[in-house]
């Protein structure tokens, strides 16, 4: 069979995945992925082969998924959280073309919004977006529009990729923008770091004290909307069955 599963394996890997995705694993001969994420579900392939490329070599690795898929052997694509979200689906699909005997399935994964939004509570109770801070793909331009569009909407925000060795004022930037855009200072936000793995950190705080953070990419932050408040130690965004 000549077919390639493209697998989100949650943010914290084997901890984190769905039924189907370790179905999926079971299944395929090979894996590929980023090593990062090899390593993390390692436990759950004993025997395999596994494939991986650098970081920054996404597309290389999907043609490379694609041609053994191509050559009969069922493959896995791995990569972090869902597959459609921030993730590899798109990049493969995009190159599937070129390999129309290969079949493509795409296997839902747990997001980091999702993941980390359970650590905080429930900040993403009503309408939010997510947008990610790196403008290594997309120009800070664009990242500015949306964050302002997000706060004219009065959306939940969760960011990703907040920060980086590159990027390190990218999440203080970013906060200017929005309290420029309009939301208050004292608007409750939360950040989780090393989401579902060991370690996991997380701590409440203002998007005033937010814009002075220290952050990373294993970092998923996120900033309330006006009507998210602070609890008991939980961000809560109401859906309004209350009111």
């Amino acid at each position: 069979m000549n077919k390639v599963y493209v697998i989100g394996i949650g943010p914290g890997g084997a901890c984190g995945m769905t039924a189907a995705a370790r179905a999926a694993l079971e299944e395929a001969e090979v894996i590929c992925g980023y090593t990062v994420y090899l390593d993390l579900i390692a436990p759950l392939a004993p025997g395999k082969e596994l494939r991986s490329t650098p970081m920054t070599r996404e597309l290389d690795r999907c043609a490379m998924a694609l041609e053994l898929a191509g050559e009969g052997r069922t493959t896995a694509l791995v990569c972090s959280g869902d597959a459609g979200v921030y993730g590899m689906a798109s990049p493969l699909l995009e190159l599937a073309a070129a390999y129309p005997a290969v079949e493509v399935e795409v296997i839902p994964g747990v997001t980091a919004a999702l993941a980390g939004a359970a650590v905080l509570g429930a900040p993403l109770g009503h309408d939010f977006c997510t947008v990610s801070l790196s403008d290594l793909l997309t120009p800070w331009q664009v990242i500015e529009k949306r964050l302002r569009a997000a706060v004219a909407g009065d959306f939940v925000l969760c960011l990703y990729n907040p920060a980086s060795h590159r990027r390190r004022d990218t999440l203080r930037r970013a906060c200017g923008v929005l309290l420029e855009a309009g939301r208050a200072p004292g608007t409750p936000c939360g950040w989780v770091r090393n989401i579902g793995r060991g370690g996991q950190t997380s701590r409440l705080l203002t998007l005033a004290a937010l814009q002075e953070e220290e952050v990373d990419m294993f970092t998923t932050v996120f900033v309330g909307a006006s009507s998210t408040r602070a609890e008991g130690g939980r961000l809560i965004t109401p859906r309004g069955y209350r009111t």
